[in-house]
């Protein structure tokens, strides 16, 4: 087995890429058309009443048609039933199996508070770059070929979403938002993680479960934060939440947790059992909305100047006030507030994107027929206050953020000296996987027993956070020199970190997005040659064949091992993604024996028996991949639509190209499907059935094979000139054919199935 070593390297990683259908660059285009003639009302009445979709005969997403398609109208305060442009929830899966890119809920605003058109695409485009976010572009809204109007199209937090970033979809799983609507509710309505008791019905009109099952964990959650907050980060992500109260704050987000109805956000609870907060709904930022709960902003001037502490010391914002009571969350509050005023604000940073979605959509706001605010107001409110149609003030964009960077850039906050992290240094230059090194740093401006490196080995884990000392004694150099050192063993094939520091006033992070950034080292490790490990078989709709230790007819993929060597699987990950490459880790210390099977349930069942990754196969069509944590690609098997319970197998077995057969779980692929013949000549003929192709073996040469149907009509021949051949029988028609294989003196006859 032939063995590379991976370098050394250091880095900064960047958030997931927007797919194509919200490309910031480009305006959608989506179709809906309805049979019924009263579609309207039909759409008004359930919105108001039990809110279930209505059938569209077809919805057609930039060209592509979808047949039987779920359609209502969504929102709160931003519908009406005497709008034409209300907002959509398209459901393109509500009646049957379909999706535009792998996409299925597709959620239009209709822009009715922001006469800018450009606070939703903007604030989400900046929050994308600190947390997980929805991805948000345009669309232009036909109905049976009428213009509504441009939408905002925002991704949907659903499951899809919080499996993408969170990496399951199954856990404790909660919409922020009162059930009712954000009206006149009691406190208790709102979900403001107020800790009410121990029983759900204190619960259930401030949060909406989108799980089967999690209100004993959001209880848990709420009686964490409010009576036993030392213990917290086994709950929740606090960096996530800091990140999005930050964000709120100098965003002027009201119409969120920082505002009167605590409301619109997500949060899921992951594998490693703490709840990660997801923002949702910014189509009043940057001022439109302008209740706090304890007092109104009454105008611009003081939006701009809102109290970057607002509600601290608020008991009715537990996820304020408990969190900032702790000085070290206070300090990284302020850390990630200031790089959030430094990388927007600051120097006009926001606005080339702006201008970059002014260019994209100014003749779509002057075209759209039902714009709730005038084409004169979205000019205007670029840089002017606009009171839009509903009597809401909406602050000129680059009124209220310079206004607001002039404030914030003035508070002793942020004029105070910060801490400096420089110099980030391994002792090794060349780690191998296992071995143990200390990381330092010249850090400057800071306390010095309040530095950390916080590191990870996988990137489904928590950050593991371990002080730094300036002691002499931790291979930082002198005591006291400002060089502060901290040893970690690097247990996998890459490590994952960041260092902070704090003094007095405000912390520091390097990289400064973290932790939704971090640096990364890779360390060295044996690694296998391309073809010592096969993808060998793929099962992607497994009905009725074989079924996993739980008894349950799971897809599969098995590896073969083509070497007389035994193989390590460590640091090798199996994706179906490969935007996503370290989808599945095989487990440490996992090896396959010499030309040997290894099976991995593509189930997500990551908590039974066996291998199981926690993914699940597309049966019309996708990507399997084997690699390692460099990018290095082992193995990459594409494979289009497939039919239930027929594998797509290498044959010759660990070697060959792909044919559509009869599944040989955990065994030869030439050994199940074959029609062997030993008169005249011996060899055999695969795979029996038979789809695409027929390959064909004999111990001497093979000049021709003949198909022949049950009529005994001769319907195809082609000829070889060695031992071996393969025909192509993808036109021939399912049916019962005799196969004659000839020889130069000599011939047999076998009986194969087209199915």
């Amino acid at each position: 087995m032939k063995k590379k070593l991976l370098a050394l390297c250091l880095f900064i990683t960047v958030g997931i890429q927007a797919q194509s259908f919200y490309d910031e660059t480009t305006i959608q285009e989506i179709r809906i058309n309805f049979a019924q003639p009263d579609w309207e009302i039909l759409l008004n009445t359930e919105q108001q009443t039990t809110q279930n979709y209505i059938p569209a005969e077809s919805v057609t997403v930039n060209g592509t048609v979808f047949n039987n398609v779920g359609v209502k109208y969504k929102g709160n305060s931003s519908f009406s039933p005497f709008l034409v442009k209300n907002p959509f929830h398209i459901e393109l899966d509500a009646y049957q199996n379909q999706d535009y890119q792998g996409y299925t809920d597709i959620k239009l605003s209709n822009v009715v508070f922001d006469p800018s058109f450009i606070r939703e695409p903007l604030s989400y485009s900046i929050l994308r770059n600190y947390m997980a976010a929805p991805q948000c572009n345009y669309a232009n809204v036909y109905v049976n070929n009428n213009l509504i109007g441009l939408y905002v199209n925002v991704e949907s937090v659903s499951k899809k979403f919080v499996k993408k970033h969170f990496y399951s979809d199954t856990n404790a799983f909660f919409d922020c938002s009162p059930v009712g609507g954000a009206g006149n509710q009691s406190l208790q309505d709102l979900p403001a993680l107020i800790y009410w008791g121990p029983n759900q019905e204190s619960y259930n009109l401030a949060y909406r479960m989108k799980s089967e099952t999690g209100w004993d964990d959001l209880i848990d959650l709420v009686n964490t934060l409010n009576n036993n907050t030392v213990n917290i980060e086994s709950q929740l992500d606090v960096d996530k939440v800091l990140w999005m109260l930050a964000f709120d704050n100098i965003m002027v987000n009201l119409d969120s947790y920082i505002g009167v109805f605590n409301q619109n956000y997500y949060l899921y609870k992951d594998d490693n059992g703490r709840f990660n907060p997801v923002v949702w709904d910014l189509n009043m930022s940057l001022g439109v909305f302008a209740d706090l709960g304890t007092f109104v902003l009454p105008n611009t001037t003081a939006k701009k100047q809102m109290n970057h502490l607002q509600h601290m010391g608020d008991a009715t914002f537990p996820l304020l006030s408990k969190l900032l009571a702790v000085p070290k969350y206070k300090k990284m509050y302020l850390a990630h507030y200031n790089t959030l005023l430094q990388e927007n604000f600051v120097g006009a940073a926001y606005l080339p994107k702006v201008q970059e979605l002014r260019t994209l959509i100014t003749a779509s706001v002057n075209a759209d027929p039902n714009k709730l605010n005038s084409f004169s107001a979205y000019q205007a409110n670029l840089n002017s206050d606009v009171t839009t149609n509903n009597g809401l003030v909406a602050p000129g964009i680059t009124n209220i953020i310079n206004g607001r960077t002039n404030f914030l850039s003035a508070l002793p906050d942020f004029t105070a000296a910060k801490p400096v992290i420089a110099n980030i240094t391994p002792s090794v230059a060349n780690p191998v996987v296992g071995s143990a090194l200390t990381m330092t740093a010249t850090v400057t401006n800071t306390n010095s027993n309040a530095v950390y490196l916080g590191f990870r080995n996988n990137l489904k884990a928590i950050f593991t956070k371990v002080p730094m000392f300036d002691d002499g004694n931790h291979n930082d150099g002198a005591a006291a020199d400002n060089v502060y050192g901290a040893e970690v063993t690097i247990s996998n094939a890459y490590m994952q970190y960041y260092i902070y520091a704090e003094n007095g006033t405000i912390g520091t992070f390097s990289p400064e997005r973290a932790e939704y950034e971090f640096h990364t080292m890779n360390a060295s490790y044996p690694m296998l040659t391309a073809g010592d490990l096969a993808i060998n078989e793929i099962m992607a709709q497994n009905t009725s064949t074989v079924t996993d230790p739980a008894g349950q007819f799971e897809d599969w993929i098995e590896l073969y091992n083509n070497t007389s060597n035994t193989i390590s699987l460590d640091n090798l990950y199996l994706t179906d993604n490969a935007a996503n490459m370290q989808k599945w880790a095989f487990p440490s210390g996992l090896t396959i024996e010499p030309n040997s099977y290894l099976v991995v349930w593509a189930d997500e069942d990551l908590t039974e028996e066996g291998l199981h990754a926690d993914f699940k196969l597309s049966a019309s069509g996708e990507n399997v991949i084997l690699s390692y944590p460099n990018g290095d690609i082992i193995e990459s098997v594409s494979f289009d639509a497939q039919t239930a319970d027929v594998a797509y197998a290498r044959v010759p077995n660990g070697t060959g190209g792909f044919v559509n057969q009869s599944p040989t779980f955990n065994g030869n692929n030439q050994n199940l499907g074959t029609a062997d013949f030993t008169t005249d000549f011996t060899g055999r003929a695969w795979p029996n059935p038979f789809q695409q192709e027929v390959r064909f073996s004999a111990d001497s040469d093979i000049q021709s094979v003949t198909f022949y149907n049950n009529l005994g009509q001769e319907v195809l021949t082609q000829y070889g000139k060695g031992r071996e051949m393969i025909a192509d029988t993808g036109s021939l028609p399912n049916g019962i054919y005799l196969v004659r294989i000839s020889g130069k003196s000599k011939s047999v006859t076998l009986k194969m199935v087209k199915q």
